[in-house]
């Protein structure tokens, strides 16, 4: 249950902060691949009615996502390829995990050959073809399922199969092939090309990488094979092999294995790798059009701007397509060089109606149209006109003594050391209560305070029961342990709630639907911190706010600024912002800012960091609104013996002037 963060002014604003696992490695045991575990029970030496010696074989394996989560309930069918008649049928548990185990005649199966295949609704049908050399050992067998729509803001498997397919059609003697190697390589390309029977191919591109190890770009091609029948791991297996051989002799060296495992560390969500691997291709082909346009995407994902723009030219003048010329529109626009944006995406439309183009295409285009109005206003208005904020291309002049950042660097190990204590944080939370004190203030649009009301309550924080995902639980009572809530929505006042899960964005679970950059470092509260912006992607976010007034209800997403300790990795401070203003309902701004101080509980061990100090000021219809919340004496809360008395079971409806924008159960208990 993930809370959010809730304002009332008539209407509701619920502002939600927005999974990322690396992928299990693969690594190279055999013939075929898998990853080795001891096999506890040994050797079987049954004995059958014939007076046959059976080899008893351990099988495990695994089913994830390309983002490396186990998938559940997955069907799994385990065939034998070289011991007639042997299937198995079963199920992944909760951990994406599944076992059985094979019994054959030792005096003719040597190696254990297996197809395994896993399906689930929702995702593409995936194998694996392992031949498993020991019947000592017990194997685990990565199996990896794919979502059937393909991210649209990555290189498609399509475009990477007819690019370099093309290449590699015509290999020779000089490539490594052997005559008969010839042979079964046109066999496999008819398979595979022509008849569009990848896994009709697989067996032509095994003999020959079989009998032509040094054919790097052989290799090459049994992947992409592998990749189109929906055997993942086994493209990932081989190109680690190819990728050996480079190294080991770079004689040998070929760009297109570099290239397509970075394509792939990409699809991972792991664009630094996917960099270094492409700028490893670059090595053997410096003006490979299609490294060039991976690299820049990769660097596109990183917001290395400069770097981006570099290469995505060199790629263009390499005679890359389409696609990195739409890539080299958004690193023009993340280096804040709007004219030349603007030409490129003239020059990739090409006259053509952009209402027909593809979603990706759509959203550059608004994207240089919005900033084409923040010029034109810029201009219009003069040296006092105030951009639209945007954290992630236009550092806050108001960061004073910021000592601003080179290069890009320092953000992935910040994002993995922030992620690991709020993920820590939100695992081991206690349930906790906390006096609350709150100030709300209606001012004039000058910033005179016309009218002010304070309260107080207790404040109860706590996991929920159903355990959908990080969050918490928040309500508020009296300090009698009655129902309470703050009053004054009536008057005019704004009602603001949800604060505990404000860095619920840096969570691994939640990272990925963000862009985050490194601004530098900058004293906050008196100690030196390192800032992070972060602006979530729509596009991305399975969590949103929403922002509802009458029947038009709008979902509002957030971008801001964190102050991070370099020490401890903690989040000393944090402030964010609207992603965009909602005209349409007349909300201009909502700012939120919460000062982190570090809770001790008396019998626990671990401090945490919690909300010490909370700021939300909103411009809205007109009005502008200011709300200030202070907590204090923390203690732990036992949800058994108070949960009755402080937490009312109905929090009611709400007042008749407000309207509760709910998008998911999220948001139960926030809304009141």
């Amino acid at each position: 249950m993930k809370a959010c963060c809730c304002f009332l002014v008539g209407v509701v604003v619920c502002l939600l902060p927005v999974p990322l696992i690396a992928q299990e490695p693969v690594q190279h045991l055999s013939a075929r691949w898998g990853t080795e575990i001891e096999h506890t029970g040994g050797m079987d030496d049954t004995v059958d009615p014939f007076g046959l010696i059976h080899d008893s074989w351990l099988v495990v394996g695994k089913v994830k996502t390309l983002e490396g989560n186990p998938v559940p309930d997955a069907k799994i069918v385990v065939e034998s390829t070289n011991a007639a008649g042997e299937s198995r049928l079963l199920k992944t548990n909760l951990l994406g995990e599944f076992r059985t185990e094979f019994t054959v005649n030792a005096k003719f199966v040597k190696n254990l050959g297996l197809r395994v295949t896993a399906t689930k609704k929702g995702f593409r049908d995936a194998h694996n073809i392992v031949e498993l050399a020991s019947p000592n050992k017990a194997w685990i067998i990565p199996v990896t399922l794919r979502e059937p729509q393909e991210d649209p803001e990555l290189l498609s498997q399509a475009d990477l199969i007819s690019t370099l397919a093309t290449r590699l059609k015509t290999l020779g003697a000089s490539d490594g092939l052997s005559e008969k190697g010839e042979k079964d390589y046109a066999r496999g390309l008819r398979e595979f090309l022509e008849l569009k029977r990848p896994e009709g191919a697989l067996p032509f591109f095994t003999k020959v990488i079989v009998r032509d190890p040094s054919c790097v770009q052989c290799c090459a091609m049994f992947s992409l094979a592998e990749l189109a029948s929906g055997d993942w791991d086994g493209a990932y297996r081989d190109l680690v092999h190819a990728i050996r051989k480079i190294l080991a002799d770079r004689t040998l060296g070929r760009p297109e294995p570099l290239l397509i495992y970075g394509v792939m560390e990409g699809w991972g969500h792991k664009p630094e790798r996917a960099a270094a691997f492409c700028a490893g291709a670059l090595e053997f082909a410096p003006r490979d059009p299609l490294a060039l346009q991976e690299l820049g995407r990769a660097e596109l994902q990183l917001q290395n701007w400069r770097e981006a723009v570099s290469s995505l030219s060199k790629a263009l003048d390499a005679g890359a397509g389409p696609e990195a010329r739409l890539l080299y529109v958004e690193a023009l626009l993340g280096g804040d060089n709007f004219d030349a944006a603007n030409q490129e995406m003239t020059r990739y439309l090409n006259g053509r109606d952009v209402k027909k183009m593809p979603p990706q295409v759509r959203r550059t285009w608004a994207r240089v149209q919005d900033r084409k109005k923040v010029e034109i206003t810029y201009l219009k208005t003069g040296k006092n006109a105030h951009p639209p904020i945007d954290y992630l291309h236009r550092t806050p002049p108001d960061l004073k003594g910021l000592d601003p950042a080179t290069d890009q660097g320092p953000l992935n190990s910040i994002l993995r050391a922030v992620g690991k204590n709020v993920s820590e944080s939100f695992r081991n939370f206690p349930n906790t209560t906390s006096l609350e004190q709150i100030r709300q203030e209606k001012s004039s649009s000058k910033g005179k305070v016309n009218q002010t009301l304070d309260q107080k309550f207790r404040y109860l924080c706590f996991a929920p029961v159903e355990a959908w995902g990080p969050g918490f639980t928040e309500y508020r009572g009296d300090l009698s342990g009655g129902e309470g809530q703050p009053q004054g929505l009536a008057d005019g006042f704004m009602l603001t709630a949800g604060f505990a899960s404000a860095s619920l964005i840096f969570h691994p679970a939640y990272q990925s639907q963000a862009a985050f950059r490194y601004l530098g470092r900058q004293r906050v509260n008196g100690r030196d911190a390192y800032v992070v912006a972060f602006a979530q992607q729509p596009e991305k976010a399975r969590l949103e706010g929403g922002f509802t007034s009458g029947k038009i209800k709008l979902p509002t997403f957030s971008q801001g600024l964190a102050w991070v300790d370099p020490e401890s990795f903690q989040i000393l401070r944090l402030k964010t912002d609207l992603l965009v203003p909602l005209p349409e309902l007349r909300l201009e701004t909502e700012t939120t800012e919460i000062n982190f101080a570090e809770v001790h509980f008396k019998g626990l061990a671990q401090g945490f960091w919690l909300p010490q100090q909370v700021t939300v000021t909103v411009a809205w219809n007109g009005k502008h609104l200011r709300n200030e919340h202070q907590y204090s004496d923390f203690k732990l809360f036992n949800v058994e013996t108070k949960e009755k008395r402080a937490i009312p079971k109905d929090p009611g409806p709400p007042p008749k002037k407000s309207q509760v924008s709910t998008p998911r159960d999220d948001l139960r208990g926030n809304g009141s």
